[in-house]
């Protein structure tokens, strides 16, 4: 295929197509995968459905392989609010109810309509079905959430989310696609047994891009038939393909597709081993139906995001909000409520998270513009009781355009999450988060012993050495046992085997040199299997 593409090329005219002649080149360099599988529409031709409702499966991140090696069997749910949520009509602030009002005489929420929580916020009567979750004691909010600079575009903002980035820093990488590029380079050679995260529905986010541009998310799509293609679907070759730029790109499309099939029986057997306590009425309870299911199924994923859109309020938002509001509350509560019955609610921590909030003042057409700050819900037995956490909004203290300041940076709750409920080590969480923040301990999260699958002390220590058109991989054994050393490449296909046998404890050196190999320079990764334990680490191979 490639030859021939390039005939075709041949009998061009100049200033034909841009897929051709030295357009066509500058056309390829400048794809990134990501763009690469939007353009092929790999999330419609692979997808799978369980329950009626897509599903999206992370392949391998080396903090979700933590959770899943971890002693901890604690669960996070991460209930995404698409579109910019109205915080202000959905924790009201009773304390300067108002100046709330005169800013919505519209669209306020009456005081008649609103469920007090404490003497200073209410909620909606839209919301009612949470109020049994805050008597017992599994439900916070945390106030005034947002970040520095906060950027009013729903694409923008919700990178700076997912990659947990500085307003100001372009990072196309997500927090745990760089987690997975630095701590488990070699995921594609070694995968778990199980999806160690699902996300279903709101694909398209850079959470799970490493800063390679490569989306670590496996989307797939189709009802229950999940069980059978497991069975019946074909492993794609993603070694016998073309050398040439599509080559490359088929290469990755077939690995996807290898962990599409790999996670699917697995997923279907959970599925299938459990079933629903309460009916679910809402569209996002379809999502959260499906993973209650999953995790009294079984299922040793630790993470899960599920979406909700329609959030863009800018009119009407008198009509549209309220029912996106109880929507959540239903969905919330029976997911609890079927979790509590299969045993399982004390171990699952679920948050509410939205690109954004509105601004005080409503607009000329009964809505709400984009705005800032805004308070983030938080559901589950381990908060150990109810409450408020964080600033009060202020309503008189707005910043140049009317937006709400904000008091607590969202990756201050990010952190807490981390290492107080997932139990992932202090440093490890500063790292995936690319700076060390305040930790919330109000929110009242607790964690027992730390896992000890992030500690940066391993048994066997390693690193690379470089010289001129080589790098040596030096390691040292701590005790006898059985090794492997082998360079793959970016793509996980084996490239080498350095070395192969048993040895003394002592330590070792290997060189991978280019001229010999003759490969080219790049970006490669070597694996030392020491024992049962894998350790790896991205090279670089120059002439």
């Amino acid at each position: 295929m490639c030859d021939q593409h390039n005939t075709n090329k041949d009998k061009q005219p100049l200033g034909s197509a841009i897929e051709h002649g030295e357009a066509h080149e500058r056309d390829h360099n400048q794809w990134s995968r990501r763009s690469f599988l939007r353009n092929v529409g790999i999330a419609g031709s692979m997808s799978m459905i369980l329950g009626k409702t897509p599903l999206t499966a992370l392949a391998s991140s080396p903090l979700s392989m933590a959770l899943t090696n971890s002693n901890s069997d604690r669960i996070l749910v991460l209930i995404r609010l698409k579109g910019g949520n109205d915080g202000l009509n959905m924790v009201i602030p009773l304390f300067d109810y108002g100046t709330y009002q005169a800013y919505r005489p519209d669209i306020a929420i009456p005081q008649n309509d609103i469920i007090s929580l404490n003497p200073e916020f209410g909620i909606p009567n839209s919301m009612g079905a949470l109020e049994n979750l805050w008597q017992d004691g599994a439900m916070k909010v945390v106030n005034s959430v947002g970040y520095t600079n906060q950027n009013l575009s729903h694409f923008r903002s919700t990178d700076i989310w997912t990659s947990a980035s500085d307003a100001n820093q372009l990072d196309n990488s997500g927090w745990l696609g760089r987690v997975l590029d630095q701590q488990y380079p070699d995921f594609l050679t070694n995968p778990p047994d199980t999806p160690p995260a699902i996300q279903i529905g709101g694909s398209g986010n850079n959470m799970f891009t490493n800063p390679e541009d490569t989306n670590m998310g496996v989307i797939v799509s189709n009802p229950e038939e999940l069980y059978e293609i497991a069975q019946s679907g074909e492993l794609y070759d993603p070694i016998d393909v073309p050398e040439c730029y599509y080559g490359e790109q088929l290469t990755f499309l077939r690995t996807v597709s290898n962990s599409t099939f790999r996670y699917a029986e697995v997923i279907a057997e959970a599925y299938a081993a459990s079933s629903n306590a309460v009916n679910y009425t809402t569209s996002l309870g379809e999502q959260l139906a499906l993973v209650a299911r999953l995790i009294k199924g079984g299922l040793d994923t630790r993470l899960y995001v599920v979406s909700l859109d329609g959030f863009d309020t800018h009119a009407t938002q008198d009509v549209d909000h309220p029912p996106l509001l109880n929507n959540i509350a239903e969905a919330v509560q029976s997911f609890y409520l079927d979790l509590a019955a299969g045993g399982e609610a004390e171990r699952v921590l679920s948050m509410t998270f939205s690109e954004f909030g509105r601004r005080l003042e409503q607009n000329a057409s009964n809505g709400t513009d984009h705005g800032a700050a805004s308070p983030l819900m938080m559901f589950g037995e381990g908060l150990n009781g109810n409450g408020f956490v964080g600033p009060n909004p202020d309503l008189h203290n707005l910043d140049d355009v009317g937006n709400l300041q904000f008091g607590v940076d969202f990756r201050q709750i990010y952190a807490t999450v981390l290492e107080q409920w997932l139990c992932i080590e202090s440093g490890m969480v500063d790292t995936v988060l690319g700076q060390s923040f305040t930790r919330m301990p109000e929110i009242g999260l607790s964690c027992g012993p730390v896992s000890s699958s992030f500690v940066n002390t391993p048994t066997l220590q390693h690193r690379a050495l470089y010289g001129a058109g080589e790098v040596t991989i030096e390691y040292t054994l701590p005790d006898s046992m059985p090794v492997t050393v082998q360079i793959f490449d970016i793509l996980g296909r084996p490239v080498e085997t350095l070395f192969q046998g048993n040895q003394l404890p002592g330590t070792y050196r290997y060189s991978f040199r280019s001229r010999e190999a003759r490969l080219s320079t790049g970006i490669y990764v070597y694996s030392i299997q020491a024992g049962r334990q894998r350790y790896s680490q991205k090279i670089r191979l120059v002439r």
